[in-house]
């Protein structure tokens, strides 16, 4: 095994995607948004799972990240399309929270330069019992924005790894239609012949 090869590759995928949906998830957390809470707390394990299957060679592991990544992609693809408004959805709606609470995503009071209405710098929930009394005037880069890029950095990343993982599983494949573990090897033109040693 070489250290580019497909495999390495899909290790190296998998990691990446454990770290960025840590990150994520964390994210998620302090803005109590519980349904991407429980999709990437799936995602980690799957994706571990498919770690276990890529180092062990057990290719139904990685089949099973290979479904998982489809849904993942599309579950990011829907998280995009809500925060851009698209599709009649709206990044002010209660689905990401479940209806459950009225908090938000944690970048809308929290992200890179903002400020609120008195001109210092967000300190978030510190002073406030409701997250949903904070006024931020403005931010460097809007919460929107921030959570498409974590979209977009998972999307390419679930792409990567899904090519990788078909490409994987097609050479486990191989491998375990070319050699029995009893010894017999089979050639597809002549009939099996057991291998005395």
């Amino acid at each position: 095994m070489g250290c580019c090869s497909a495999r390495c590759t899909l290790i190296l995928l998998c990691c990446l995607q454990l770290i960025t949906a840590l990150e994520r998830q964390v994210f998620d957390f302090l803005g109590y948004q519980w349904a991407p809470i429980m999709i990437n707390f799936f995602h980690v394990i799957v994706v571990i799972l498919g770690l276990f299957g890529v180092i062990q060679y057990r290719s139904r592991y990685v089949i099973m990240y290979l479904l998982w990544m489809l849904l993942w992609v599309g579950w990011n693809v829907f998280v995009s399309c809500l925060y851009l408004d698209l599709g009649g959805l709206s990044k002010d709606s209660d689905i990401l929270s479940l209806g459950v609470s009225s908090h938000r995503s944690w970048w809308k009071d929290n992200g890179p330069g903002c400020e609120r209405s008195d001109g210092l710098p967000s300190d978030g929930w510190q002073n406030q019992q409701n997250p949903e009394l904070t006024t931020v005037l403005s931010c460097w880069l809007e919460y929107q924005y921030i959570e498409i890029l974590h979209c977009i950095v998972q999307l390419l990343v679930s792409l990567l790894g899904f090519v990788y993982a078909c490409y994987v599983v097609s050479t486990f494949s191989d491998e375990e239609d070319s050699f029995n573990f009893i010894g017999e090897f089979h050639h597809p033109s002549k009939p099996s012949q057991l291998l005395f040693y």
